[in-house]
């Protein structure tokens, strides 16, 4: 896992460890991790922060004879990725939804075609249900072929009622009423699952836009495959121009052999990763945690 970003960085701090670390010597090196970073999917933006970080980290210390140099130099790595992927306002999740006075919470989920919402959808509900709270999943993509079958089966398996309509249906109408039908038995959260889009496709964007008018969620999460690397920005930014996203799920998390699009995505939208997808099972919807991403660039994990 983020073997790609852990080779660039751990290379950067071998090459800083052998000089004095002065600004001419942190500066060079910085020139070489760019490039590098970018080879490992981490978006032009991130880079240029990260590099600013990690140089206030390291120009003018003050390394005493005998000190282990390099892991000076790895723990300023470190802390400066850390302040990287760590949003200046975090989310609880259980507390935020827990809190509302007027269920159900509403959450609406969006995301680029072939993701993984629906199954995100279900693994989430599955984390919910084990936490003590009530789901209904809003079946919305009425467009794509097998969609509702689709979601359907996934509740069935995790044990959630779904909401639905026919194919073709209005998408905001179905949403609307699983949260009438929340409110009536009082159920906590509604799951809403959206059509996959293309960030480009007018129509399908106007559709998700009245979605979320129509339902008012409190939170909209955009769901990304991390396999598809910086293309995932771009695809979070429109959306966010298009809904403003509160959190973001990385699919697929386990397979990512780059690592750039969980170290990009929050700087560049400004909303924090809240759940990572680490492997096929319902159980593996993981809270994303920012030191344990750092470890697996820096640890032996």
């Amino acid at each position: 896992m983020f073997g790609k970003l852990k080779e660039k960085l751990g290379s950067f701090v071998d090459k800083v460890a052998q000089t004095e670390i002065s600004e001419k010597d942190v500066e060079k090196a910085l020139w070489d991790l760019e490039l590098e970073l970018l080879e490992a999917d981490v978006a032009l933006e991130a880079v240029e922060e990260l590099k600013e970080r990690i140089k206030e980290q390291l120009v003018g210390q003050k390394v005493k004879i005998g000190t282990n140099k390099k892991k000076i130099v790895e723990d300023a790595v470190r802390e400066a990725v850390l302040e990287l992927i760590t949003p200046e306002k975090k989310l609880n999740f259980l507390e935020a939804i827990r809190s509302k006075g007027d269920k159900p919470f509403v959450i609406a989920f969006v995301g680029f075609n072939g993701s993984g919402k629906t199954t995100t959808i279900a693994k989430l509900a599955h984390w919910l249900k084990k936490n003590g709270l009530s789901v209904v999943i809003a079946a919305s993509d009425t467009f794509r072929a097998g969609a509702i079958d689709q979601v359907e089966e996934h509740a069935k398996r995790v044990g959630v009622r779904v909401v639905k309509h026919s194919y073709g249906a209005d998408p905001a109408a179905v949403a609307y009423d699983a949260i009438e039908h929340a409110k009536a038995r009082g159920i906590d959260v509604v799951l809403i699952d959206t059509a996959g889009r293309n960030e480009r496709n007018r129509n399908l964007m106007d559709e998700m836009k009245k979605i979320v008018r129509v339902a008012k969620p409190d939170l909209v999460i955009f769901v990304g495959d991390a396999l598809a690397g910086n293309a995932i920005i771009e695809q979070a930014r429109q959306f966010n121009e298009a809904v403003k996203i509160d959190g973001v799920i990385l699919t697929k998390l386990d397979a990512d052999a780059r690592g750039g699009a969980a170290l990009s995505i929050s700087h560049a939208i400004g909303a924090p990763i809240l759940f990572i997808g680490l492997g096929q099972g319902y159980d593996d919807l993981k809270p994303f945690d920012e030191r344990w991403f750092v470890e697996r660039i820096f640890g032996e994990a």
